[in-house]
């Protein structure tokens, strides 16, 4: 078993989502909307901290994968986003766990098959890929999905080393 959390960033809301994977299956763990509130952009940025750090140590994942910072519509937007990334991203190595970072695109090509996708297409095909029942908050539902984009790139990766490995000495 292999621990993967994700991490969607946000100033207002952080969307969590950590999965187990194991050969080419995916199994939910958990996932949850961090609510930031409305107070002053520092204690926010703490209330991120605060809650990854406490669900790093809880359930202790082997990796850590994160949505990269997108052109914004204005640069304070921007700026917070980052900041926010920041945040989940201290937490996260302060617990001696890997970080990966992926672009929204990326996220979405790996998830449902096409990097213009929409959140709804998004929340449908993370509840499908991991036999959810119940619908999964937008946050949330983009944390599970850059998990599931680092569980995906694992697999391609250990394809690509294994095939190399055996047919390295039969290249000429």
């Amino acid at each position: 078993m292999h621990r993967i959390i994700g991490i969607d960033p946000g100033s207002r809301f952080t969307g969590v989502g950590i999965i187990d994977t194991h050969k080419q299956s995916i199994q939910h763990v958990h996932h949850e909307t961090v609510k930031c509130g409305d107070g002053d952009f520092p204690e926010r940025l703490k209330v991120i901290f605060t809650a990854v750090n406490e669900l790093v140590k809880q359930y202790q994942p082997h990796e850590m994968a994160i949505e990269t910072v997108f052109m914004a519509k204005n640069a304070n937007a921007a700026l917070k986003l980052g900041q926010a990334r920041g945040a989940a991203i201290c937490a996260t190595v302060a617990n001696d766990v890997l970080v990966h970072e992926y672009a929204p695109k990326a996220i979405k090509q790996a998830v449902v098959g096409k990097g213009s996708a929409d959140k709804a297409q998004v929340q449908y095909m993370v509840k499908l890929l991991l036999n959810l029942t119940e619908k999964v908050q937008n946050d949330a539902a983009d944390g599970l999905a850059v998990a599931i984009c680092h569980a995906n790139n694992r697999w391609a990766q250990q394809r690509l080393v294994a095939n190399n490995t055996s047919n390295w000495r039969n290249f000429k």
